[in-house]
């Protein structure tokens, strides 16, 4: 079959015209479908199911949607650009409400989400439709059929099951386990929170890839931030798991496969120098040395399916060199037919922010942010390690958002700018430090912009400085992220993983301020990027094939480097560029 004909559209949602007379019974199609030779007991039937449908529809409303008013969300075209918030239209006629069975049919994200889970027990997973626009990216049918059949691996593999004691059990023993139908891939909790969430949709994706059972590491409050992702089992890792050293496992650490084939315990055919252990360690962060980014040849995937056990610990987006693998390019395109979606669709599905988080989100978001005509997210992330605010950064914010049009210009002649149509934007800044804020909002407090557009600006935290082992710095910065990720235009700062993440969830392709270098304003300040899909930031440069040194950002045409880090990888879609 045809990769096109695999993609499935979510169904358009019914013309205004359908919707009132599916509201009115009475109204003027219910008089034409009068005078059809239909039976009084089929009129009858038809209008109680009609009464039972729209009473379930209200009652849906009111029990899983606690305090969401759906009118004042429930906005725009869907298309990740710049749009007017517009309340759909209510039906106060005994029936229900539009928007209620809006929710119901978009709930599951077009069928993104898989149903069944107790709603109240994680409320963001199913209320997201109601504050973020329609994905204009499609989904697979393949990528739904897969991530099905990977819950069901997930319920059979997953802790506290007979086979997830079973394996324990061979895991126990300590050598010559065989691989079975239960196999399983290790997250090890490391760095900070952009940085965790990248390596642990990376894990997914190679947990589907390799038909492995996910799970994560509890630590650093990851089940304070997260709702389980998958129905009727857990993916968080069982406190008695029996290897305790894991956590501390790094590079260079016997247990590691790149140790392994540096001392040849691993052969070049796959066997191994004594019995094959129970386990084994990948390490796949920033200082990982030249064999442990083996990890990325295909004959080196064909070592690891033997091994049961695999435990990884990484703070990289890995996802561009599991698209350089030829074992995985085949089912790579099938899952995404739109190359730079991997991140766009996996987040969405994973990640939903647990109920203490989701309180954030949303009251932060119906105070401030529900009612403007247009929402900008600025996020400002300086790595100089001199306290600031500095001025370059304070310039390089403002000429980015100034030149491409994203703020308006400032009229500092005149008191009052008159105009017959005053539009709303509202700035989402997000940033360790309250200077930036308060400087730009002073900016446009003081004087009054040229085409009197009304502006207000917002800052939800100011922590001065990064604190990932804190429960709710965490928190506060996932409420952040996600906030972020509700914007309708995007402005981010290089290398930061925070970034990443809240344009992946927004589906946008933001804008990208270049690392300031001497205290100076880049030239350009920043630049739109070729796709929305995080960035690699230590790839390896190694020809499996020929066993050599090589550029691999010019391997692939969809595999390149990043806009904000020269030797980056990151995915493109080739349709685009």
């Amino acid at each position: 079959m045809d990769i096109k004909e695999r993609i499935r559209r979510s169904p358009p949602p019914p013309t205004p015209q359908e919707q009132a007379e599916a509201a009115h019974p009475g109204g003027r199609k219910a008089a034409r479908v009068a005078v059809l030779p239909l039976s009084v007991a089929a009129l009858v039937a038809c209008g109680v199911l009609l009464l039972l449908l729209a009473g379930g529809s209200a009652a849906r409303r009111g029990g899983q949607f606690l305090d969401a008013d759906p009118a004042a969300r429930l906005s725009g075209d869907g298309r990740g650009g710049a749009h007017q918030n517009q309340a759909r239209p209510r039906d106060d006629g005994g029936h229900g409400t539009m928007e209620s069975s809006i929710v119901q049919r978009d709930k599951l994200i077009g069928g993104l989400l898989a149903p069944g889970f107790d709603e109240q027990s994680c409320l963001s997973r199913y209320q997201s439709v109601l504050y973020r626009k329609e994905s204009p990216y499609l989904l697979s049918t393949y990528l739904l059929e897969r991530l099905r059949e990977q819950e069901v691996l997930q319920k059979k593999c997953g802790p506290h099951t007979e086979s997830y004691k079973k394996a324990i059990e061979q895991l126990k023993s300590g050598h010559d386990i065989e691989v079975r139908d239960c196999n399983y891939l290790v997250w090890v909790s490391y760095s900070g929170l952009g940085n965790r969430i990248l390596t642990i949709t990376s894990a997914f994706l190679y947990a589907i890839l390799t038909n492995r059972v996910l799970l994560v590491d509890g630590d650093k409050g990851t089940a304070d931030l997260f709702c389980e992702p998958f129905p009727e089992t857990s993916w968080l890792l069982p406190s008695d798991f029996p290897i305790n050293q894991f956590k501390n496992f790094g590079v260079g650490s016997s247990e590691s496969y790149g140790n392994m084939l540096k001392t040849e315990d691993v052969r070049s055919d796959g066997s191994f120098k004594g019995p094959k252990p129970a386990f084994i360690y990948l390490h796949l962060a920033h200082d990982y040395d030249d064999y442990d980014k083996l990890f990325f040849c295909e004959h080196s995937q064909q070592h690891l399916q033997r091994i049961p056990w695999l435990i990884l610990r990484s703070d990289n987006y890995f996802v561009p060199s599991l698209f350089l693998i030829p074992a995985y390019q085949e089912e790579l395109m099938r899952l995404f037919p739109q190359k730079d979606t991997v991140f766009h669709h996996l987040g969405r599905y994973l990640f939903h922010p647990t109920n203490v988080v989701w309180g954030l989100i949303t009251r932060y978001y119906d105070s401030y942010l529900s009612t403007a005509d247009e929402k900008l997210g600025i996020q400002i992330r300086v790595f100089d390690t001199e306290t600031g605010p500095f001025q370059h950064v304070l310039d390089q914010v403002l000429s980015c958002t100034l030149k491409e049009n994203l703020l308006p210009e400032v009229n500092a002649q005149q008191p009052i700018v008159s105009t017959r149509k005053m539009r709303s934007k509202v700035v989402l800044i997000t940033s360790l430090n309250s200077g930036y804020y308060e400087r730009i909002r002073n900016m446009y407090w003081e004087h009054p912009t040229t085409n009197g557009e009304i502006i207000s600006f917002h800052q939800p935290s100011h922590e001065e400085h990064q604190d990932s082992d804190k429960k709710m710095h965490n928190m506060k910065a996932w409420a952040e992220i996600y906030l972020l990720s509700l914007s309708d235009v995007m402005v981010t700062s290089a290398w930061s993983t925070f970034g990443y993440v809240a344009q992946g969830l927004s589906g946008l392709k933001t804008w990208l301020m270049f690392k300031p270098e001497n205290h100076t304003v880049p030239n350009p300040p920043c630049r739109q990027v070729m796709s929305m899909e995080p960035c690699f930031h230590a790839p390896p440069f190694y020809d499996c094939k020929a066993r050599m040194g090589t550029d691999t950002g010019k391997l692939v045409p969809h595999v390149r480097h990043c806009e904000d880090m020269s030797w980056g990888l990151k995915v493109v879609d080739t349709n685009e560029w």
